[in-house]
C-alpha cells in the first residue's frame, strides 16, 4: 500500500473535495482520482461518494480514516527516528527561486544546518523553468520554486507558501497618484521577473488588449536589483507582497492601488519521484513549518 495514496485519501477527506485536494497537492484532478481508485481497488471498497452536497466519506471511508492517520503518523515518526539514529552525511544540491532566496534562505540554511549538521548544502538560485530542468537531469536534489501550472508526474511536489502580489513605485514618481487603471501606465516602464516566468506571463496577458499602447516590460532575475530599480524610479513593479512591505512602511516605496489585482504566487518544494531518500521530505517539512510560523 502506497503511503502517497493514503496521504491523498486523508487530504480529500479533510477538504471534502477532489478539486481542492488537487490544488493543495499540486496535482491534476485525474491524478488525485487515480490515486483514490488505486487505493479503493487495493482495499476492494468504495471510500468516497459524490452527490450534490459534495464529496462524502462512505462508511468504509470513515472506518479507514483513523488507520490512515496512524500509518502516516508512524511513517513520519519512523523517518525522524532514523534521522536521529543515523545522521545523514554528504552533499545535497538545492535550487531556489530568487524570491525565496531573498526572503528565507539565511533562516532556512541555519535551521537545516542545525537539524542536519553533517550535510553540506550546495545552493543555486535560478528561475523555476531552469530549476525544473536541472531537477529532471538529476543536477539538483530538491528545488523550492513557483508551483507549476501543470502536474509534474516525475516529481513529488509539496506546497510551501503563497504570497499576494502588489504594484509598487518610487515615491518620487508623484504621477502614480493619478493612476486609475491600466491605460494610465502606458508611458511608464514595468519591472518584472525574467521572460516566461509566471509574473512575466501574467503581465504580457494583462497588457495584450492594449496593443501598441502596452508598456515596455524590463526584466531582471535578481530581486535585490528589481527593488533597487523600482526605488530609483525606473518603473512600476509587480512583486510578491513580503518583498515590498518593509520598503513601503519605510516610505521607500509606495503602493499603486488602482491597478488590477494579480493572482497570488504559490510556491512549492519538489524532488524526483525516484529519489527514495528521507532528506528531501524532512527539509521540506522544516521549511514549511518555519515559514508558517513567521
Amino acid at each position: 500500500m502506497r503511503l502517497r495514496n493514503l496521504y491523498t485519501f486523508l487530504t480529500v477527506a479533510r477538504l471534502g473535495s477532489f478539486h481542492a485536494a488537487a490544488a493543495q497537492l499540486h496535482a491534476s484532478q485525474p491524478a488525485i482520482s487515480a490515486r483514490i481508485s488505486a487505493l479503493e481497488d487495493e482495499l476492494n471498497v468504495q471510500l468516497f461518494a459524490r452527490d450534490k452536497r459534495g464529496t462524502q466519506l462512505t462508511p468504509r471511508g470513515v472506518q479507514l480514516l483513523p488507520y490512515a492517520e496512524k500509518l502516516i503518523a508512524i511513517s513520519h515518526e519512523m523517518k525522524a527516528q532514523l534521522l536521529d539514529d543515523a545522521p545523514e552525511r554528504g552533499t545535497l544540491r538545492i535550487g531556489i527561486v530568487d524570491t525565496l532566496t531573498h526572503l528565507w534562505l539565511s533562516q532556512l540554511l541555519t535551521r537545516w544546518h542545525e537539524e542536519h549538521p553533517l550535510i553540506a548544502f550546495e545552493l543555486i538560485s535560478d528561475t523555476t523553468a531552469s530549476l525544473i530542468t536541472q531537477l529532471k537531469a538529476a543536477d539538483l536534489d530538491l528545488v523550492l520554486m513557483v508551483a507549476d501550472e501543470h502536474p509534474l508526474p516525475s516529481f513529488v511536489t509539496e506546497p510551501l507558501c503563497s504570497y499576494p502580489q502588489r504594484w509598487v513605485a518610487s515615491p518620487a514618481m508623484t504621477e502614480v497618484e493619478h493612476i486609475k487603471g491600466l491605460r494610465d501606465i502606458t508611458e511608464h516602464a514595468i519591472l518584472s521577473f525574467p521572460r516566461n516566468t509566471r509574473p512575466w506571463r501574467y503581465l504580457k496577458e494583462l497588457f495584450e488588449p492594449l496593443g501598441e499602447l502596452a508598456p515596455v516590460i524590463h526584466t531582471c532575475s535578481s530581486v535585490a536589483s528589481l527593488l533597487s530599480l523600482v526605488k530609483q524610479g525606473v518603473g512600476i513593479a509587480l512583486l510578491p507582497e513580503p518583498l515590498v512591505m518593509q520598503e513601503v512602511y519605510q516610505k521607500k516605496l509606495i503602493l499603486v492601488e488602482n491597478l488590477p489585482k494579480a493572482p497570488a504566487l504559490n510556491f512549492c518544494c519538489a524532488w524526483r519521484l525516484d529519489d527514495d531518500r528521507i532528506l528531501p521530505r524532512l527539509l521540506t517539512d522544516t521549511a514549511r513549518r518555519m515559514i508558517a510560523t513567521h
